[in-house]
């Protein structure tokens, strides 16, 4: 215990440091605040330490609370995983992120976090992630999956999202150790609740473990009265015991001065009675220890540990120490506390002394193997089937899945689709029929024998098919951990996440996060816009095409016809499980469309530079019998047949318009800057789509916000007239909807004929 305590004095100073030179040392023209957070990494120090020395196995993972990334920078240093010269780099370019970052981050980081409530919850899509790869082949182990989260994280809403889900209450090998310090970055927080919080993980299946005092105050408590001693800590309201961790011994007699408490407070000498308040669970490493020994494995498990924020630092307990900074003469105070040098701060232990060899054990415990990702399975990009009739291209995802087993089964295998309880409503049922859906174990289907059940329930460990409860923030936390599989352990799935449209956005956060931490995926959005009319403005999204075009890390497709929607899943599918992948989103309609329109070549080479225009972006659907056209009208989806509509009118009324159909914005605005020289995209599909020799004014068109194609009047600078859904929705038949709206046949006609002149 004293060697672990050394390693913890040292911790302490590292982080601190580190955050001290950031700002204090560094030189920062600019003046700009770097920030960083010392009080915060202070109140980790112990549980980390605890953890990492002495518990921690290599096959295990750890998300960090955002604010204590340089306590793990600095066991990893110690741990040899990070070379000296990224300490003096804290938020700087190219340095050590504010945040744990697994892309970003020079050391290991198991789980980016900085998002609050998301990387406190990553670890339990991990651990089913992990789990779904071992029963579909193996190779990625066991271990746990811990979260280290500060109290107030528990706060968001996503962790109880998460700890409710049915399916977690399943995953023994996850443990959350809360860091209870009772404040949050503006004060002492007043109600805490911890009983209350207790609870409500309790109800969930959790076991629940607390690890409130620390040796020295439960010997106290074991004195003559010790008892009322301990009452009189939990009776007391959270930020009358803060304010107790700033008093001095005399002010701290004073205020817990009674009869009941003399016999015990006489015998303590003052250095005793100041290190009794603070003498907390969190910071008593037996004890620690002893809490993660309990734990049990077969449910998941959370540690309360209480903490002070700021604990060792002359910050410690102050209720506005969230983002303080230590002053000059205090650092110094800390490492001759501490046995550090403030001339040379990055010192490790000396060679041979006992904590050296502590670091280099542990070092050796928790190496891992370098994971080389395997390859995806070649997939197809045409499956070769002309779709006919009416169709939807929601239904068309469903569809092209179903051929995927067919045309590429090895393929097919790695596909894993996700709900949240709208498989059926998602045209997904006969892709849910065909794989199954997957489960630790086998589970009876009582409907089997039923002749009227249409979807069958059949749940087991090879199934290929996830529901979760109507929570959409898990469906994509979830989705983002299956698509980190590929890094984390060599094996690569194809995750697709099917949920309603408008609650995309509901959903981004969280998704934008999976990506941004390495996971890649499919999120298709369907049913969508106002092309969804009974519904009304509740279920009719307005914002999300140009959300697609815009998010980091994604290539976002709107296709019009089914068999856009097979050649983008394909080409969206060929992007995932390998270093240089990117996620995709799709988003799909309800409104069934004559396929014949899509007009898809009969010979081969038409058909394939059709597909790859739909891959990249546009293509055109209708090239008016002139040298030049009046009019280009652009459109988007379901928009098709109204500016197909449209442009038969206008050839009536002798105005001459070709049609082009934009699969996707996004790909076509990084052509565009790309011409300017402002991105490495491909600009040959702007000159396919919209060649110049046909330069016309133009009109967008879709069931959407109207500013995202609007960007393509700039291609050739045109006049231009731009059509969307700019307002809620509201209930009705279509074409009153598209309408009120003015995206209708006639608004599109109007346009058309003021920008021609």
């Amino acid at each position: 215990m004293d060697v672990l305590r050394e390693v913890a004095d040292r911790v302490l100073w590292l982080s601190t440091a580190i955050i001290d030179h950031a700002n204090r040392v560094r030189p920062n023209p600019t003046g700009l605040k770097v920030g960083g957070h010392q009080a915060s990494s202070a109140s980790m120090v112990s549980i980390m330490t605890a953890l990492w020395f002495a518990r921690l196995r290599e096959q295990d993972r750890v998300s960090v609370k955002p604010h204590a990334s340089p306590v793990l920078h600095a066991i990893n240093y110690l741990l040899g995983d990070l070379d000296e010269k990224y300490l003096t780099s804290l938020r700087e370019f190219g340095g050590l992120q504010s945040y744990p970052s697994r892309s970003k981050d020079p050391d290991q980081v198991d789980y980016s976090t900085g998002s609050v409530g998301i990387g406190a919850t990553a670890p339990l899509w991990g651990a089913l992630a992990r789990r779904y790869v071992e029963s579909h082949g193996g190779g990625a182990g066991t271990g746990r999956q811990y979260s280290l989260v500060g109290d107030a994280e528990l706060d968001e809403g996503a962790c109880w999202e998460a700890i409710l889900d049915p399916t977690v209450a399943e995953l023994g090998e996850v443990v959350w150790i809360v860091d209870l310090n009772r404040q949050s970055l503006d004060r002492v927080v007043p109600n805490i609740g911890a009983t209350r919080l207790q609870g409500m993980f309790a109800a969930a299946g959790w076991q629940v473990l607390t690890v409130k005092y620390g040796r020295l105050l439960q010997e106290l408590f074991a004195r003559p009265g010790g008892e009322a001693l301990r009452r009189r800590i939990d009776e007391m309201p959270n930020p009358e015991y803060q304010r107790l961790l700033r008093c001095t011994p005399a002010q701290l007699r004073e205020r817990l001065g009674s009869p009941e408490l003399a016999p015990l407070l006489d015998t303590l000498d003052d250095e005793t009675l100041h290190a009794a308040i603070r003498n907390l669970g969190g910071h008593d490493l037996p004890a620690l220890l002893d809490a993660f020994d309990a734990i049990d494995d077969s449910r998941p498990t959370v540690v309360f540990a209480y903490t002070v924020k700021g604990f060792g630092l002359a910050s410690e307990g102050h209720p506005q120490n969230h983002s303080s900074l230590l002053t000059a003469e205090q650092i110094g105070e800390l490492a001759g506390r501490v046995g550090a040098a403030p001339d040379h701060p990055w010192q490790k232990f000396p060679d041979g002394s006992a904590a050296a060899r502590l670091c280099a054990e542990t070092a050796h415990r928790l190496q891992r193997e370098t994971v080389a990702p395997q390859q995806v399975p070649t997939i197809p990009v045409d499956i070769g089937r002309t779709p006919t009739g009416r169709a939807t291209t929601q239904a068309a995802l469903g569809r092209a899945l179903l051929d995927l087993t067919r045309e590429a089964p090895e393929a097919a295998e790695l596909v894993v689709t996700l709900c949240p309880d709208v498989s059926s409503s998602t045209n997904l049922g006969g892709w849910v029929n065909k794989v199954g859906v997957w489960s630790p174990q086998e589970r009876v289907d009582w409907f089997a024998d039923d002749p009227e059940t249409i979807l069958h329930w059949r749940e087991r460990p090879t199934g290929q098919h996830l529901e979760l409860g109507i929570a959409e923030v898990n469906l994509v936390s979830a989705l983002g951990e299956l698509g980190t599989t590929w890094s984390r352990w060599g094996r690569p799935l194809l995750p697709i996440g099917v949920l309603y449209d408008p609650f995309v956005e509901r959903a981004l956060e969280p998704w934008s996060f999976g990506i941004y931490g390495g996971g890649q995926s499919i999120l298709v959005g369907t049913p969508s816009g106002v092309t969804l009319a009974p519904e009304g403005g509740a279920h009719q999204s307005v914002t999300t095409p140009s959300v697609g075009l815009e998010q980091p890390g994604c290539v976002t497709y709107e296709p019009a016809f089914a068999i856009d929607v097979e050649w983008t899943l394909l080409a969206s599918l060929a992007r995932l499980g390998r270093p240089d992948g990117t996620s995709a989103y799709l988003r799909l309609s309800t409104r069934p469309v004559d396929q014949k329109l899509a007009a898809v070549p009969d010979d081969p080479a038409a058909r394939e530079r059709r597909r790859r225009q739909v891959v990249a972006g546009a293509y055109p659907i209708r090239t008016a019998p002139v040298a030049r056209p009046d009019v280009t009208l652009v459109t988007m989806g379901a928009m098709v047949t109204e500016a197909l509509t449209a442009a038969d009118r206008l050839d009536a009324l002798g105005k001459h318009a070709d049609v082009v159909c934009v699969t996707s914005p996004g790909l076509l605005f990084r052509a565009v800057r790309a011409r300017a020289g402002q991105d490495t995209a491909d600009t040959w599909i702007l000159e396919s789509a919209l060649p110049a020799d046909r330069r016309a004014p133009m009109v967008t068109v879709l069931d959407g916000h109207p500013h995202t194609l609007a960007f393509l009047a700039t291609v050739h600078r045109v006049r231009a007239a731009h059509l969307g859904v700019t307002q809620f929705g509201q209930s009705g038949d279509l074409d009153s909807v598209y309408h009120h709206h003015g995206i209708d046949t006639d608004s599109i006609i109007r346009a058309a004929l003021d920008v021609a002149g």
